[in-house]
């Protein structure tokens, strides 16, 4: 269930009226009396949940799903448990997105004052001309928030954190001694589209981001919150300028990413690696602890722990060197 401090909670809505809104026409008689709360992933969602699929990577998901409904192309809906509802369409996720976005709206700053009064702020807190913090929102012990800032409704800062100019954090929960310099986004909605009919859609992005004690994260990066699991940057993790990290990428302890890398979407790096300067890593990838990639390096697969890769593709730099080498040779042989 996506977190109340950041979402809203609109349900329960009859599976069939999900479904005339999506344009669908459900002639199965249970939707109009299944109840629908929340839009959940397939392995997560239970009785009360929406879900969808879409690509048969996840087919023993579906098979195995205790989803109330799920969205599924006509030619697997066979493959649907007996106790959910097989809601057939072209445009699986594209359909479970409306539906979702309906069902867990964000929470937005509205107040006219820039501390609401449900704020709760703890001693010693600074806040500079022009910041935001939104409703229900924690600041901790010394914290100081700089001009223009703006802190998100339910967010959770920590004590004795530094939140520089122009910062904007939503959707977080931040521990305490954690710095975030200027310009700095944290809980930015992740890069999740649909193709539909009417072309491209934003899917919800119903994750949070979970900062641990610590950390710090350099001018103009950003930290985009999870598509349904969180985002996480674990203790005395130090990420330089221009960084992106995306939805779900889950970091563990002093790890250190150099300016204007990049990490793709579900990356779970071990802790203590290292990323040199403009580092891009593909999605869905393993890196191990104490694991180093050299500056410029793109990474495709997964990296063993306490290995060093280099190169495009990257791979481990004993080989890179070799055929580094070897092509020097070949061109100074010309």
């Amino acid at each position: 269930m996506p977190d109340r401090r950041f979402f809203e909670h609109t349900g329960p809505v009859s599976a069939a009226e999900l479904a005339r809104s999506c344009g669908l026409d459900c002639s199965d008689p249970r939707a109009e009396t299944l109840m629908i709360e929340t839009a959940a992933p397939l392995s997560q969602a239970g009785p009360p949940a929406v879900s969808f699929f879409s690509d048969k990577r996840y087919l023993a998901d579906l098979r195995a799903t205790g989803a109330g409904a799920v969205f599924v192309p006509e030619a697997f809906a066979a493959a649907v448990p007996a106790t959910t509802l097989a809601l057939a369409t072209r445009e699986p996720q594209a359909a479970w997105a409306r539906v979702a976005a309906r069902l867990h709206p964000v929470r937005r700053v509205d107040s006219d004052s820039f501390v609401d009064a449900s704020a709760r702020l703890e001693d010693g807190v600074v806040i500079a001309p022009g910041a935001v913090v939104g409703a229900e929102a924690r600041v901790g012990a010394r914290t100081r928030i700089g001009p223009n800032a703006v802190i998100g409704c339910g967010v959770s800062i920590g004590r004795d954190c530094v939140i520089g100019p122009n910062v904007t954090v939503e959707f977080a929960l931040v521990g305490d001694r954690v710095t975030l310099a200027a310009g700095v986004v944290i809980g930015s909605a992740g890069f999740g589209v649909a193709g539909s009919a009417a072309g491209a859609q934003d899917v919800p992005q119903l994750g949070r981001v979970i900062i641990q004690d610590g950390v710090s994260i350099g001018a103009n990066s950003c930290v985009d919150r999870g598509a349904y699991d969180d985002t996480v940057l674990g203790e005395n993790t130090k990420i330089d300028n221009l960084v992106q990290i995306a939805h779900g990428v889950v970091m563990g302890r002093s790890c250190v990413v150099a300016a204007q890398g990049g990490i793709s979407g579900s990356v779970t790096v071990g802790d203590g690696a290292m990323f040199g300067g403009g580092v891009g890593i593909a999605d869905h990838l393993t890196i191990g602890a104490g694991a180093r990639l050299a500056g410029g390096a793109g990474l495709m697969h997964d990296v063993p722990p306490g290995e060093t890769w280099a190169g495009l593709p990257a791979r481990p730099i004993r080989q890179w060197l070799r055929e580094t080498a070897w092509l020097a040779k070949q061109s100074g042989s010309r």
